[in-house]
């Protein structure tokens, strides 16, 4: 079983990042549905019952019996556990370049490598730390899990379009509204799709003669969220940014990882899905755009092995992705989609974020007004929960990011 997934994988002619327009997907998709009218009927997993079958009547419930419970299924399910390593970890970090007066001194720039090691190996990751010059105190920060390497030119800046830097962000825009950016790299830590785990961050939590996770162990996704986390540890020592006030951003694939990040670490105090679709913000159940059989095909780890098990059977699942975006609560959620990014499929995220609304109520927050999806180009900001949808495709535009801005500026500026 093991091995034909693998195989599935590797050649497989639509290497997807987890997410597409329909008009690019291949032979191979003719059998996904983009059809509202063919949603199967479903029932989702209630979430304020306990495993034992007790109603959740109290915000201390929640916090105390039903949220662990939760964690504890999706870490077991679908993104896996991350095992405690036979020695533990040494991290160090080294300032690796500093220019004080980047984007015409609208900024610094500093970029930072951080190290892990222990008896089992070594293993890296660098990360661009922007921050607005002239600042009054810690500034909040949006940290992007993202593939760019900072060591390459995406982190320069874009002399042929004002404010952006070589990657396309808007770093101007942000520093303008008082926002440090963070490009968190985790592409040193395990490729795009690891099928090997052979020089990835794994191999420094495996125990003797392991060479491979075990069924119920982090997949790619798991260990992306992890890393945000250890570049969240590292925020906390800078002094020029607010620790307290990380808003943690990705998108498409990185969405899914940023999700259960933020899920497992409370420390995050804010988390924004941008078109994550399936294993992110969209229902399991819908089986609209990817489904799970998709996914462990062409990207057989990027769950544990313990999730390829429900494929075809998403409705045998304990847990379906409202749970997971609530388990965000009670902090701010913003969840984003696009009309024509079918495959990650905008109705079910919308779904998603909108039955999450439950906790939030519960927990004294405000979720998204009706389970009506609203019109592109009109957000949702007023809630703890906000969401918009944009005419386009699996792409993040400065309508996004402004939009973005204008939720974070509700929940993060003090």
């Amino acid at each position: 079983m093991e091995r034909r997934i693998v195989t599935l994988a590797i050649i497989s002619l639509c290497a997807l990042r987890g997410g597409v327009q329909a008009a690019q997907l291949k032979e191979s998709d003719l059998d996904v549905n983009y059809e509202e009218a063919k949603v199967p009927r479903y029932e989702l997993p209630p979430l304020l019952v306990t495993a034992e079958g007790e109603p959740v009547e109290t915000p201390e419930e929640w916090l105390t019996v039903r949220r662990p419970q939760l964690v504890s299924l999706f870490a077991n399910t679908l993104y896996g556990q991350v095992p405690v390593p036979e020695t533990p970890l040494q991290t160090e970090y080294e300032v690796i370049d500093r220019v004080d007066d980047f984007m015409d001194g609208k900024a610094t720039r500093t970029k930072v490598e951080i190290r892990f090691q222990n008896k089992a190996g070594r293993a890296k990751m660098t990360i661009a730390v922007l921050v607005p010059n002239g600042a009054k105190g810690a500034v909040p920060v949006l940290m992007h899990l993202t593939h760019d390497n900072p060591r390459s030119s995406a982190y320069d800046e874009d002399r042929t379009r004002e404010g952006r830097l070589r990657n396309g962000w808007p770093a101007g825009l942000l520093f303008d509204r008082g926002y440090a950016l963070v490009g968190a790299n985790v592409g040193e830590l395990l490729k795009h799709n690891e099928v090997e785990f052979q020089n990835s961050i794994h191999r420094l939590f495996f125990k003797k003669g392991q060479s491979f996770p075990k069924a119920y162990e982090w997949g790619c996704l798991s260990a992306i969220g992890w890393g945000g986390m250890r570049i969240l540890d590292y925020l906390e020592t800078v002094e020029a940014v607010d620790h307290k006030s990380v808003a943690l951003f990705g998108h498409s694939m990185l969405g899914k990882s940023a999700l259960w990040a933020a899920a497992r670490d409370e420390r995050f105090a804010m988390v924004v899905s941008a078109q994550s679709g399936c294993a992110g913000a969209a229902l399991w159940r819908r089986r609209c755009g990817e489904t799970l059989e998709k996914m462990v095909t062409r990207f057989p780890y990027w769950l544990c092995r313990n999730a390829w098990k429900y494929s075809g059977r998403e409705d045998e699942l304990p847990v379906d992705q409202h749970m997971l975006l609530a388990l965000i609560a009670p902090r701010p959620l913003y969840v984003f989609s696009a009309t024509e990014d079918l495959w990650a499929d905008p109705r079910g995220e919308y779904l998603g974020a909108f039955h999450a609304g439950e906790v939030y109520e519960l927990l004294g927050k405000k979720g998204l007004p009706t389970e009506k999806s609203p019109r592109p180009g009109k957000p949702l900001l007023d809630g703890d929960v906000g969401y918009h949808i944009s005419k386009g495709g699996h792409s993040v535009e400065i309508r996004d990011w402004e939009h973005i801005l204008d939720f974070a500026d509700k929940h993060l500026k003090k």
